[in-house]
């Protein structure tokens, strides 16, 4: 692979399977059905989802088909790698508020105008049970119970839901159905999609081959990205947000964030702070614009540089006299028990000053300047 794929193709490869296969797939003249799939379990996509994302981007480039798949029937069992425990099936209408700008998001590393898109309630919501027996039947139960996910699980005694190894084989089905030349996923999707490929030869298909890329570890430097884990950075962040979380992301990921989110060389030569600087103006342009990337760019070198606050803070309006919990949640923060989480810990402030009491109160009109956290700035109004 090494030597015969295009630069920019092998680019944050990890793994191909079948190798020979698919050089002898890409030698032909046929257009190539790339697949790659994205479960809406939650409403952001993030920069982990960007670096396959990325590479369906590239084998579009290429000249290839770009079939991107949005799991909204999977999404009600919800995909076990790497979980602890059980995760809560979704309903349809959560699945359905995920998904609103999902290919909004897409959209902004693909072309979604000459990408096939697919949902594969299409084919699901017409199984009935003689089609759940007929495709379980090309499984055994010790290939969906492989995964060490699941084997932990059994063996600490937790529980595993029985709908879980379905997640599995639905995968490999929609494969199937879109006759997938090559399936595209993180390292930890590996086995799903071998499970396409072996669906694939058994229903007496051209089976797909398997491309993977490494995972992107989140802000922490320590886990996978992942919502579930808070250490991500969505698509969908604010330009100064975005741009800040990319400045806090550990020294030792630098390298494998320019390989796998852009086209631009890393120079270990240079200063890391200068790095990171590149890399997020680069990503900000991007996922938003040339000029926000800009602003942020400035935004960050002015607060964070210079100590002061940055110059396009939002207005936070206050009619009468508010409890902070109920201010950090009106400012973007999740729930009361984060924002009581945050200030413990000293991740407010109101001004210059660490807000240290939850039951403080916040007076409107103030003018003040709220803090949260290292990126998030209010005045209030």
């Amino acid at each position: 692979m090494q030597n015969q794929l295009p630069d920019f193709l092998k680019r944050g490869v990890e793994q191909l399977i079948d190798e020979v296969n698919f050089l002898t797939k890409l030698s032909g003249q046929r257009k190539l059905r790339i697949k790659l799939g994205i479960d809406p379990t939650s409403t952001d996509l993030h920069l982990g989802h960007m670096a396959v994302l990325k590479k369906l981007a590239d084998f579009q480039f290429a000249g290839h088909q770009a079939v991107l798949i949005i799991g909204d029937f999977t999404a009600m069992i919800g995909d076990p790698t790497g979980r602890a425990g059980s995760r809560e099936p979704l309903t349809k209408e959560q699945i359905k508020e995920h998904m609103k700008s999902y290919l909004k998001q897409a959209g902004k590393i693909i072309n979604l105008s000459q990408a096939e898109v697919r949902y594969n309630s299409e084919w699901f919501n017409k199984f009935n049970f003689h089609d759940v027996l007929k495709l379980m039947g090309q499984f055994t139960l010790q290939q969906l119970t492989e995964r060490e996910d699941i084997k932990k699980r059994i063996i600490e005694g937790k529980p595993v839901g029985y709908y879980e190894p379905l997640y599995s084989a639905m995968q490999a089905y929609d494969s199937v159905v879109l006759e997938a030349d090559l399936e595209l996923g993180g390292r930890d999707q590996l086995l799903n999609m071998l499970a396409g490929k072996d669906l694939m030869h058994k229903m007496s298909q051209t089976p797909q081959d398997v491309l993977t890329v490494p995972l992107i570890l989140g802000t922490d430097g320590v886990q996978k990205m992942s919502k579930s884990k808070g250490n991500y950075i969505a698509l969908m962040d604010e330009p100064s947000e975005m741009f800040g979380k990319i400045m806090s992301v550990p020294d030792a990921q630098l390298s494998n964030y320019y390989e796998l989110l852009t086209d631009m060389t890393f120079n270990l030569e240079e200063h890391p702070k200068e790095a990171k600087l590149r890399l997020a103006t680069y990503l900000v342009r991007v996922l938003h614009s040339e000029a926000k990337a800009k602003k942020a760019e400035a935004n960050f070198v002015k607060t964070f540089s210079k100590k002061e606050n940055p110059e396009d803070i939002q207005n936070l309006h206050l009619d009468k006299a508010t409890n902070i919990l109920d201010v950090l949640v009106l400012g973007g923060v999740a729930s009361k028990g984060e924002a009581r989480r945050l200030i413990t810990q000293g991740g407010i402030k109101l001004d210059q000053d660490t807000v240290s009491s939850v039951t403080l109160e916040i007076q409107p009109h103030s003018h003040q300047v709220l803090k949260i956290g290292k990126h998030r700035f209010w005045k209030i109004g």
